[in-house]
């Protein structure tokens, strides 16, 4: 069965049909109320390292390279991931972001990297 895992800007309004909404950012977005954001958990440990998420700075000639590196801190980092993965398996999970760049953010690589690693789950 498909996971369904969506990415979705914190500040856009909640929606009944999210699911599990996780932040995964290290910091808290600018100019937002925690009861406003409607979280089922803030998630900090699935973000980029701080040094890594400076680096990059949402630089979009820097994005393939922010990817790898991205990739590779997840990697490392399997266990940090259990809980998304269970919210996942449960039923519709939406990890929030607040950069405003919709394409070139690390909930995209985040998102892909869980389905990815989701369905080789369940085909082993």
């Amino acid at each position: 069965m498909p996971v369904d895992i969506r990415i979705k800007r914190i500040y856009e309004p909640p929606q009944a049909d999210d699911g599990a909404r996780v932040l995964v950012d290290r910091l808290w977005p600018r100019g937002l109320r925690k009861e406003a954001a409607a979280l089922t958990v803030w998630h900090k440990d699935a973000a980029p390292s701080s040094t890594l998420r400076r680096w990059f700075g949402h630089d979009p000639a820097r994005w393939q390279a922010f990817r790898a590196h991205y990739r590779a801190e997840l990697d490392a980092n399997a266990e940090a991931l259990a809980p998304l993965r269970e919210l996942a398996r449960a039923g519709p999970l939406t990890l929030l972001y607040g950069a405003r760049d919709n394409v070139h953010n690390h909930a995209v690589v985040l998102a892909e990297y869980l389905r990815e690693h989701l369905e080789a789950d369940d085909e082993s």
